[in-house]
């Protein structure tokens, strides 16, 4: 506790320290000295940095005439911005929840290849990222099929033609079965 008590005012004048500002020196003389002077003053932050300028496209690999999303910032987010590229042409993108954004759809005719996508914010600040148009685009998140373990026709084989014959057949003699048995239950009463 003792130690406590010897280090809170260290830590209070080091926590404190850039919220000072001391008054002008005064000429020497009678009266208070500049540190007498001394007043207590938030000084206000330096405004942070703008956002970075940046451009970003979703998938970065489409297949022609599929939509890309466009997600982009400029120093000024306020305003929309345009976005040029060969693939789709030109895009307006605009402001929502702090960020630019928008959609594009990339033309049916264009080869496959990459393609510059380039950002044009209003303050003339720009960014610029790259598009990869393919043929076809493996699927990769496709569940496959899982493996053939038997019984609800996952199976493959001889017996999967079997199963539908065997279960009518036995359906049948189900039924007839029990025609059967009410037929002689209604004969002996």
């Amino acid at each position: 506790m003792l130690a406590f008590a010897a280090v809170a005012p260290l830590l209070a004048a080091a926590l404190a320290a850039p919220f000072v500002v001391a008054a002008p020196a005064r000429a020497a003389g009678p009266g208070p000295t500049a540190a007498q002077n001394a007043v207590w003053r938030p000084v206000a932050a330096p405004d942070p940095p703008g956002p970075n300028v940046f451009i970003e496209v979703s998938p970065g690999t489409v297949e022609p005439g599929h939509l890309v999303g466009l997600r982009a910032s400029c120093q000024d987010n306020s305003v929309g911005a345009i976005v040029i590229s060969d693939a789709f042409g030109r895009v307006a993108v605009q402001p929502q929840r702090g960020l630019l954004t928008g959609t594009a759809q990339v033309k049916d005719r264009v080869l496959p290849g990459s393609y510059r996508v380039k950002l044009e914010c209003r303050g003339g600040e720009t960014a610029s990222t790259m598009l990869q148009v393919v043929r076809t685009v493996k699927p990769s998140g496709r569940p496959s099929r899982g493996p053939a373990t038997g019984f609800g026709g996952g199976a493959g084989g001889v017996t999967s033609g079997l199963l539908l014959p065997a279960g009518l057949a036995l359906t049948i003699t189900g039924v007839v079965v029990w025609f059967m048995t009410a037929r002689r239950r209604g004969a002996r009463r």
